[in-house]
């Protein structure tokens, strides 16, 4: 059986976070499906009135839930992991945490991205975290991916009481 942050249970997770869309971008693309059923309908009259509204309405409810299901987790079992998704990393091989401001996404998803480097982003979430790896069988040299609390992340993956990295937040007032 596999295991995964979905998985776990509450008493071994140390953080544990959903990247889900917030209720007030939901009604943009619920909107476009129903024009988009609308124009169907009127296309083909032949169909029923209700079909394409029955089609695509849910079709993008599943596609904004399933843009909500990934999961950000760090287990405190007997060998910590980091969990993006389904995607673990044994908290031994982090060596450094990079806190990434919403200023900075830009530059650390364009130009100094690695292409081969563990990417989860989701754009309606401001901040992200870079976990450098010292990993000798893995040729990923880092993880970047979106979280609501960079801050506590990085303290958890650097087992300090403060965030690291060229990155960390230094003023209240940069958001």
């Amino acid at each position: 059986m596999t295991e995964s942050a979905n998985t776990r249970t509450k008493v071994d997770l140390r953080h544990a976070e959903r990247l889900t869309i917030p209720w007030w971008d939901w009604p943009l693309p619920l909107g476009a499906a129903v024009l988009l059923a609308a124009q169907i309908q009127y296309a083909y009259p032949a169909l029923p009135p209700w079909a394409p509204y029955a089609l695509l309405v849910p079709v993008a409810v599943a596609v904004l839930v399933a843009l909500s299901r990934v999961r950000v987790a760090v287990d405190g079992g007997d060998e910590p992991q980091l969990w993006v998704g389904d995607a673990h990393l044994p908290l031994h091989y982090v060596t450094s945490v990079d806190v990434i401001r919403k200023p900075d996404k830009r530059r650390a998803l364009g130009p100094e991205l690695d292409p081969a480097a563990f990417c989860v982003h989701k754009p309606w979430i401001r901040t992200m975290v870079r976990v450098h790896l010292d990993d000798p069988d893995d040729p990923t040299p880092y993880w970047v991916f979106s979280t609501r609390h960079p801050e506590t992340l990085a303290a958890l993956l650097t087992g300090s009481d403060t965030p690291t990295g060229r990155n960390a937040r230094q003023d209240p007032e940069r958001d």
